[in-house]
């Protein structure tokens, strides 16, 4: 694997804008087992454990450096290790609402584009006075294209601004590896998730330094299915990120690894990512595949991807019927177990779901961008709502999948 031989200076900076963090906290590389050398955990792994050392959280000092040791396991047998962004020099031009966007490392330079769509301006002034601030916010859009009109609708509706670009100028979505961060970081073992997330971050650089227009402290990202589990990689690796919302995302998203629902259909395994779109991830994870227990020796799962996001805000859709992504695993086993760290750490409200029943049930539908928005308007400007979005119908719960929640640390 090609990152196994990281620098020190690398380790230290495991994500953006890191909070608190503390290098004894995150393990070495060389402490890190192979995959056959992982134990099988069948339920859901503890959040509350370490790992490595099996001690258990006493506090929430102890949780970040819980979290710190995640970063590692995360960077280590899924994303790939995130680039040192102290390292890097970012410059943006703008041309309208079209930003340019240029990367420079050490000797070498990628350029790529987004543009920002704006809400109508009586709707930006009329939420932008409502919740005390200036600028509107924005959402970040993962893509191969822009998103249809009607979804970015919902967000300009709401007063939300929505910036877009497209994946494949930033790295193909392929095995190939072409593109700009591709033009930087090509001897990288990294997935192309964590590509399409940096490029993500880098927009939001530009945007802070050149679009005043926007409240940057009012962030969001979202995508849908392989561009789901990008939101969420985007999320976890820069703390600038209010809010994510992945929205079908599957196994690497919001599936999880150990419970499969496929009484009504199939469901997307860490076999099928492996063999058919490996790129998504680092090498790493395609040894999980050659293993007895192969996925239930992954050191995390699911839960605690969305466990990395707290406190800031997400809220996932699924389709009832959306059978490939494994809508009953991650409404009814991840919402439960992630509540959980969401409640213990007093945040409980910026965890949420919303179902998509039929007809509008299947892969990615369009309906989930209007039935998002409360939940949007409540964590960018302080909105009440009525919608219930811890309501998992039609799926029963699944405590057994975490039955480490009967014995929570104090916080």
């Amino acid at each position: 694997m090609f990152l196994c031989l990281l620098s020190l200076l690398c380790l230290a900076h495991l994500w953006m804008v890191s909070a608190a963090t503390s290098s004894s906290c995150a393990p070495s590389l060389a402490d890190l087992p192979q995959p056959s050398d992982l134990p099988i955990i069948n339920t859901l792994p503890d959040p509350f454990t370490f790992r490595l050392s099996n001690r258990r959280v006493q506090s929430r000092a102890d949780w970040e450096c819980r979290r710190e040791e995640l970063m590692v396991l995360v960077q280590q047998y899924l994303y790939g290790f995130y680039p040192d962004h102290s390292r890097e020099q970012v410059h943006a031009r703008r041309e309208g609402n079209n930003l340019t966007i240029t990367v420079a490392v050490a000797e070498k330079t990628a350029t790529f584009n987004a543009n920002v769509l704006f809400p109508p301006e009586a709707v930006g002034d009329y939420r932008s006075r409502a919740s005390g601030t200036h600028g509107v916010p924005v959402v970040i859009t993962t893509g191969p294209t822009d998103l249809v009109p009607a979804n970015t609708t919902s967000f300009l509706e709401s007063g939300v601004a929505v910036a877009q670009f497209d994946v494949n100028t930033v790295a193909n979505d392929s095995y190939t590896r072409i593109g700009a961060f591709w033009d930087l970081y090509g001897d990288r073992d990294i997935g192309v998730m964590t590509a399409w997330a940096w490029a993500e971050h880098r927009i939001l650089d530009a945007i802070e330094q050149i679009v005043p227009e926007i409240d940057t402290s009012r962030v969001g990202v979202i995508g849908c299915s392989r561009y789901g589990k990008t939101a969420l990689a985007a999320a976890i690796f820069d703390q600038r990120i209010t809010l994510a919302l992945p929205l079908s995302s599957g196994a690497e998203g919001i599936g999880p690894w150990r419970y499969y629902y496929e009484s009504e259909g199939a469901a997307e395994k860490i076999e099928n990512i492996t063999t058919n779109y490996g790129y998504w991830s680092d090498t790493e994870l395609w040894k999980f595949d050659n293993v007895t227990g192969n996925s239930t020796r992954v050191p995390f799962d699911a839960h605690e991807l969305v466990g990395l996001v707290a406190p800031r805000a997400i809220l996932w859709d699924e389709g009832q019927e959306d059978w490939w992504t494994n809508p009953e695993g991650s409404i009814s086993v991840v919402f439960g177990a992630a509540k959980v760290i969401f409640d213990w750490l007093g945040v409980g409200e910026n965890v949420g779901i919303h179902v998509r029943h039929p007809p509008d049930d299947l892969h990615c539908g369009e309906s989930a961008y209007p039935a998002i928005q409360p939940f949007v308007r409540k964590v960018f400007f302080g909105t009440p709502t009525s919608v219930n979005f811890s309501d998992i119908s039609p799926f029963p719960p699944h405590p057994e999948a975490y039955p480490w929640a009967a014995h929570l640390p104090k916080p």
